[in-house]
């Protein structure tokens, strides 16, 4: 078995008409959201005794910050340190190019957190866990993958370049508005 781990990059600021997509920043809101989710991920980890054998991210100004403030955020305040694989082929990937990234993995690495964008990581999501109706959390997906939503599956398979449709079950999803009501929709 396989665990894969998507953090879709917190709420960017859209601030600045003339900035580059790629260089967007994230916003007071996604700060706030980066950390509470950090704390979220280091905990969920901890009780599981579950540690990343490779991050991979997007390069985005949007992601990395994402990364940095979250793993700056763990619970007991020290700073949790690891390695990140920056990939430019995900920012904005679609699901079947993350999906390529996913079976280029050596298979000695267990556990994959791969940080992005969507709809690409919510798309992952769709493809890897069956539309059988045995999975709430997916139909929870289906309604939004928002802004530093974290998800991990587990999947059925050795070999990462056995990777395909099907394979998976969602067993954890968590959003910022699941731990704090105020970082939930925006009032329109």
């Amino acid at each position: 078995m396989k665990i894969l781990g998507l953090f879709r990059h917190a709420k960017s600021d859209w601030g600045d008409p003339r900035a580059r997509d790629f260089d967007r920043p994230l916003n007071a809101r996604g700060r706030k959201g980066a950390a509470l989710m950090g704390q979220h991920i280091s905990a969920y980890c901890r009780d599981r005794k579950l540690r990343w054998d490779r991050i991979i991210a997007s390069p985005a100004a949007r992601s990395a910050e994402t990364i940095e403030i979250g793993a700056g955020a763990s619970p007991e305040g020290n700073r949790v340190s690891y390695a990140v694989n920056w990939d430019r082929r995900i920012y904005l990937a679609s699901s079947a190019t993350l999906i390529d990234v996913l079976r280029e993995q050596d298979d000695a690495v267990d556990a994959v957190l791969m940080v992005g964008h969507n709809p690409g990581l919510e798309d992952v999501i769709f493809d890897l866990v069956p539309d059988d109706g045995s999975s709430p959390l997916r139909d929870e997906v289906e309604v939004k993958f928002p802004t530093a939503a974290f998800a991990l599956l587990e999947l059925d398979i050795d070999h990462w370049r056995a990777l395909e449709d099907g394979c998976a079950r969602l067993v954890h999803l968590m959003r910022p508005r699941d731990i704090d009501p105020a970082l939930g929709p925006e009032p329109v």
